[in-house]
């Protein structure tokens, strides 16, 4: 039982190990970006956090080369980190769901520090899901050493990774949440304040290495009925793109390498990255570039529609040779280039609403049905963004109807997407119990 003050039974040891977690998770999140920034430094030249600037101006044969660089570090970190450790896997919802939080710590770090090393170098995939994973693996360990239950465990486990978002990207409520409604499966008061706490604390802790400042700027968009009638057309479009995307990145995940495929699927297939980045240097990296110019209306519209088809196919590529990485910001790129799509035509019909904006609801409707997590997916945005009523109205639209168009259809969130359908089933039984799955 969680405890809910802190006079209640175990209050000491648990509300320790949040703060410990906590604390860890923001140390934690210094670390791996610095990483990140010097491995980005190191292969484009002193490019500091953009790559996208860096890559156009490198030459054709940099970007191969670079990108065959990182999946063969892909490839012989992965058969390193298979040697080094064994035992369940390091994805997150399994381990939280199916064996009570508890993830094999070495080589779940070794995985975030290889992940931010190959983004940092241009593979498609998020630079969130290295603090995620340092996160949830420090409230594992805070959680043997504490001696707290399964279901303390699993709680905390969810928090830690949360945390490593809010640390991440500076967002210590749309962090919590995630952790409650994307990372747990369940928004109980009772969960409500150790998520908060551990995210506050980690986004607090990142502060001193960190900048305090929003990830995206954006003009100061307003509500209007052109936006409102568009984001609901717009949303069940984004729901059934989710539903493909998320099917995709399962298939990525079921049909991963094994044996010496695990070496040469990186280097071919991140070595194809490469050559695609020599015409669309726009798919290297996170994606967080080419948003930032979507919400500022900079792309043109036939680059936002060639990169709503390369964007998820490079992100599935690089699942699919085993490359690690996050999901976030690439599925929130995706839905900036798709709202800006529909919103070029919508347009036409009728016109006056920035494009920038339309790329935005497109980002928060993708996220939303994505991680089938409205609630974190819109105070995200806001605080990515650090926006907070302007856009609300057709945001919640286009989020709301994006979940539940994804819903119907697919069960699983992109961050479920290795789990079986009896899993997926055993998992819908136990949240509608309201309890938990352990073997």
């Amino acid at each position: 039982m969680i405890p809910p003050t802190l006079r209640s039974a175990g209050a000491p040891k648990f509300w320790l190990a949040v703060l410990l977690t906590g604390a860890g998770t923001g140390i934690g999140a210094i670390l791996l970006t610095r990483l990140l920034e010097y491995s980005q430094s190191l292969v484009w030249s002193g490019s500091g956090t953009n790559v996208l600037a860096a890559a156009s101006q490198a030459s054709a044969w940099h970007r191969v080369l670079v990108l065959l660089g990182a999946g063969l570090a892909t490839g012989i970190g992965q058969l390193v980190l298979r040697k080094l450790a064994s035992g369940n896997g390091i994805d997150i919802a399994e381990a939280i769901w199916f064996y009570a939080g508890r993830l094999p710590a070495l080589r779940t770090l070794g995985s975030a520090v290889l992940s931010v090393i190959v983004v940092g170098m241009g593979a498609s995939l998020g630079r969130e899901g290295a603090p995620k994973q340092a996160g949830a693996v420090l409230a594992n360990f805070f959680s043997d050493r504490l001696r707290l239950s399964d279901e303390e465990r699993r709680l905390l486990v969810a928090c830690g990774a949360g945390a490593g978002m809010g640390a991440a990207y500076g967002v210590p409520l749309g962090g919590a949440i995630f952790s409650l409604e994307v990372v747990r499966g369940a928004l109980a008061l009772r969960y409500v304040l150790p998520a908060l706490f551990t995210s506050l604390i980690a986004t607090a802790v990142s502060w001193i290495g960190l900048p305090d400042a929003p990830t995206y700027i954006i003009p100061s968009f307003r509500n209007s009925a052109s936006s409102l009638v568009w984001a609901l057309c717009a949303g069940p479009i984004a729901g059934l793109v989710s539903v493909g995307y998320v099917r995709a990145v399962a298939w990525a995940d079921r049909h991963r390498p094994e044996g010496w495929k695990r070496v040469a699927a990186p280097v071919a297939g991140l070595g194809l990255i490469g050559i695609i980045a020599i015409g669309f240097p726009q798919v290297l990296g996170n994606g967080k570039d080419v948003s930032q110019l979507a919400f500022d209306g900079q792309v043109a519209p036939l680059l936002l529609l060639a990169l709503v088809v390369l964007r998820p196919f490079c992100t599935t590529l690089c699942l699919r040779t085993g490359t690690p990485g996050g999901l976030f910001t690439p599925s929130l790129t995706i839905g900036a280039m798709l709202g800006g799509v529909l919103g070029h035509a919508w347009s036409w019909i009728w016109p006056g609403v920035p494009p920038g904006l339309f790329s935005l609801l497109g980002a928060a409707a993708i996220l939303a049905a994505t991680t089938q997590g409205p609630l974190s997916a819109i105070v995200l945005v806001m605080e990515l963004t650090g926006r907070d009523r302007s856009f609300i109205l057709p945001m919640l639209l286009a989020a709301g109807t994006a979940t539940l168009v994804s819903r119907t259809i697919e069960l699983r969130s992109v961050y479920e997407a290795r789990l079986s359908d009896e899993q997926v089933e055993q998992r819908r039984r136990a949240r509608e119990a309201g309890g938990s799955i352990s073997t």
